[in-house]
């Protein structure tokens, strides 16, 4: 955490036990501080889970701060929401690819609008309750982001998408806690969210799931079924269409072929929906545009990097070449499984996240398609 002293830090308040206890913390460490709460005008009554800046979240975040004795104030960002995030999400998956929402969120909400709106309230810094570490570089004399401690709870891979500049004014005070550490620092400070339980992932996404949610929201006329093709351009089927399909995705096809198929690639020009054997989802590399280098400049030669190309995907070794526009190539050192449009592609160099970018398409390896095809025969 970077050691400010006697400064007016706002805290970003979702009702959860996290930010709350960043608040106490920051208070804690002698700051003036301010509690803010995005609203979005998101409400889902008949949910059970609990979600962030809903009418939940924010009567939580209100009850913290007065517990903690802070002032709380709610902003509006129900249009930001619509225009940057949800418009975003349903156009990614009539595109036939699959969007990132918490990338966006982080880019465009939480360290756009919301740190802007800060800034222009007379804030020091902004401090939220992400699990991941922001620390100046004394070499390269530059805010780097990193890691967080604990590893099952590390965030870093959604907080790419900052902007460099928001590094040295933007703290991360959770990111050498554990979750139990955090919980027990709710409860010594009386916090009403201390055993509150983990908000589910997508505030605008009630419990029937996404196919449900754009369905209520555009329609299910909107989705025109087209044919499914395998690998040798066959029609075997007829998919519901395509916004209701994600690469490798194997259940819920609704076709028999008398042997396990995958999704491993998705047309939207033509409406299809490509199905073949496990084999077919496997790429030598990736294309990317929207590159942020978080932590580092565009690279202008070649450079090898350990790569992620999702959330819960381990780290592998490749080479990281900057194409201009804000495009990249990635080629791995080992073939990957289900490269999928839509996803974050972040880089790593140890626990330091250089920089990140969203999948446009797969570079397919025909020698490893080849082989796995054999060893399926």
């Amino acid at each position: 955490m970077i050691n400010i002293t006697k400064k007016k830090v706002f805290v970003a308040m979702s009702g959860g036990v996290d930010s709350s206890v960043v608040a106490g913390m920051m208070k804690d460490s002698g700051h003036d501080v301010v509690g803010v709460t995005m609203c979005f005008s998101i409400s889902h009554p008949e949910s059970k889970k609990p979600s962030c800046c809903g009418v939940d979240g924010i009567q939580d975040a209100q009850r913290a701060a007065q517990i903690l004795d802070i002032p709380h104030y709610v902003l509006d960002f129900a249009k930001d929401i619509n225009d940057h995030i949800i418009d975003n999400f349903t156009s990614e998956y009539l595109s036939g690819r699959t969007p990132n929402p918490c990338v966006k969120c982080n880019q465009h909400l939480k360290f756009g609008s919301l740190y802007h709106k800060v800034m222009s309230l007379g804030a020091d810094a902004l401090a939220t309750g992400h699990y991941g570490k922001i620390e100046y570089h004394e070499r390269t004399r530059n805010y780097q982001l990193k890691k967080a401690k604990d590893t099952r709870k590390d965030q870093s891979y959604f907080l790419y998408s900052m902007k460099r500049e928001t590094l040295p004014k933007v703290l991360f005070p959770l990111g050498d806690l554990t979750k139990p550490e955090v919980r027990e620092l709710a409860r010594k400070y009386g916090l009403n969210t201390a055993e509150k339980p983990e908000s589910q992932d997508i505030c605008f996404v009630p419990d029937g799931g996404y196919q449900k949610f754009l369905e209520n929201r555009l329609g299910k006329e909107i989705f025109a079924p087209g044919p499914y093709k395998n690998e040798k351009g066959e029609i075997v089927g007829t998919h519901k269409g395509i916004a209701y399909y994600t690469i490798g995705q194997r259940e819920k096809l609704g076709i028999a072929l008398g042997k396990p198929v995958y999704v491993y690639k998705i047309a939207k020009e033509t409406n299809t929906v490509y199905v073949g054997p496990e084999s077919m989802l496997y790429a030598g590399g990736l294309f990317a545009s929207g590159f942020n280098p978080v932590s580092i400049d565009v690279p202008k030669e070649p450079m090898e990097v350990n790569v992620r190309i999702r959330y819960n995907a381990p780290e592998v070794r490749g080479t990281l070449s900057y194409v201009g526009d804000g495009r990249v190539r990635v080629d791995f050192k080992e073939p990957q499984k289900s490269v999928t449009p839509g996803q974050s592609v972040v880089f790593y160099d140890g626990d330091v996240v250089l920089a990140g970018a969203t999948i446009d398409e797969p570079i397919k390896c025909e020698e490893v398609v080849h082989s796995h095809m054999r060893l399926e025969e």
